[in-house]
């Protein structure tokens, strides 16, 4: 948000007692005594170095080295402080980059564009970092001020897209109180926003919680049928008896669910076509699905692929009820699967295994028992690693095991979970909003306290 007089600060606490415009749109009106200036009057604004060639014994991990190696990865992993990398500089190489001390603030300007950190760490940057040598103020209230992504208006988005070096970072205008208010401003969003982000764990813990209640609950249901009360609303009968598998992994089921292969409850399961998609528009093209398109559970319209139409594409066109499985991919994401249940046209693309089920399963329930715990296991078991990625056979894929119950049993084991596991979707979107709204507060409250909207002097306990 521009805040200026545009908008109400997130907190109720008192404004300065009065203001004069800044001339920067961004920042809007600011306290009287604060002083408005670019950062380079503040502070150089260097560049970090890169020990080359990059192949130098030098530049690799060295057990006794003083000073650690900071990359891209290291920062945006981390949260405001750097408290250890992967890598360490031998003695020759930390001569050959730059080196920063405990309690340096560093601005990446490469990878992740726009991440401000604070080394707790003697550690040594490479030229994808910015750094801020005889800063006059507190690293902490700069930290927060590239931190609520203000100054970067103008210059682009945050990441990537964003486009930053030691001119564009020491040309960004801000407004500068004394020392000590900074250390107060920097002080009161400490408490803050560790309030703040004390509550958005708690929230993200929940919905981990509710996630594997959603897993444990389809678990279940595929391998032992419905719980009993929802057994006798549908007139079936509640705890039935079992009996053994014999499949280590799925233990007992009830007496009369049959076992059988994946190839014998679907007509084919094959590759989609492998024409060439479509870099440009085209006027007669067609949707085709990607590896992505399944990568949430769901087809996802928007991470398709096109085509050119031909006629023989038409055998790739898919229909409602196949499902679509992913046999190359990374490991933890192999076996993932997606059941098409739309009237839009889609056809099978490569890496994508279309499965066609018997008319006599119901398919629902079919992509329920593929998307189970113990299925994706056990395709994960079968799955062949290599660089980045793991793939299975569709004949590893055919011969997995699966609990068959009756067409009837199958059709209400998969109405149940539609039912079940969307109160709990629906539980761990409310919490997700919940988490989003404290992350926009955070942001908000940062912006306020370092444009000067709020007096935060009197809130902050400096014990």
């Amino acid at each position: 948000p521009r805040w200026g007089a545009q908008r109400e600060p997130p907190m109720k606490l008192p404004p300065y007692q009065k203001y004069i415009p800044s001339g920067v749109e961004w920042l809007g009106d600011v306290p009287v005594h604060w002083s408005v200036k670019a950062i380079k009057w503040e502070t150089p604004v260097l560049r970090g170095a890169s020990p080359r060639p990059i192949d130098d014994p030098a530049y690799f991990d060295d057990d006794d080295g003083e000073y650690s190696w900071v990359r891209i990865s290291d920062v945006t992993s981390a949260g405001t402080y750097l408290s250890t990398t992967e890598q360490k500089l031998s003695r020759l190489g930390s001569s050959l980059s730059v080196k920063l001390k405990p309690g340096a603030l560093f601005l990446s300007i490469a990878g992740s564009v726009g991440k401000a950190c604070i080394t707790q760490i003697k550690c040594c940057i490479h030229d994808g970092f910015v750094y801020f040598p005889r800063f006059k103020g507190d690293a902490k209230f700069l930290y927060y001020l590239f931190a609520s992504g203000e100054p970067y208006r103008g210059l682009g988005k945050l990441g990537t897209q964003l486009n930053l070096n030691t001119n564009t970072v020491g040309s960004i205008v801000a407004g500068f109180p004394d020392l000590a208010e900074q250390r107060a401003i920097a002080a009161f969003l400490d408490q803050e926003t560790e309030r703040v982000d004390r509550l958005v764990t708690k929230k993200r813990e929940l919905i981990e919680r509710l996630k594997e209640k959603r897993t444990a609950l389809i678990s279940l249901t595929v391998t032992r049928g419905l719980p009993p009360a929802a057994a006798k609303a549908v007139g079936h009968p509640a705890s039935p008896p079992l009996k053994p598998s014999g499949l280590d992994w799925l233990g007992d089921i009830p007496k009369h669910w049959e076992v059988k292969s994946l190839a014998r409850v679907t007509i084919a399961i094959r590759n989609g076509t492998s024409v060439t998609q479509l870099e440009d528009e085209s006027e007669s093209a067609v949707s085709v699905t990607r590896i992505e398109s399944i990568s949430c559970g769901r087809i996802n319209f928007y991470k398709v692929g096109q085509v050119e139409w031909t006629p023989t594409l038409e055998r790739y066109r898919l229909k409602k009820g196949d499902i679509l499985l992913s046999h190359i991919n990374s490991l933890s994401m192999v076996g993932n699967c997606a059941i098409f249940d739309s009237d839009r046209a889609l056809y099978s693309g490569m890496n994508l295994l279309r499965i066609q089920p018997e008319p006599s399963v119901h398919a629902p329930w079919l992509w329920r028992v593929l998307s189970s715990d113990g299925i994706r296991k056990e395709i994960s078991a079968r799955a062949k690693p290599a660089i980045n990625q793991a793939s299975v056979t569709t004949t590893q894929i055919k011969s997995i095991q699966l609990p068959v119950p009756p067409l009837d049993e199958q059709s209400a084991i998969a109405t149940y979970l539609d039912k079940e596991t969307a109160k709990l979707d629906a539980l761990v979107g409310k919490v997700a909003e919940a988490v989003e709204r404290l992350q926009e507060y955070r942001t908000a409250l940062i912006t306020a306290a370092v444009t000067g909207k709020i007096d935060v002097r009197k809130d902050v306990s400096l014990t």
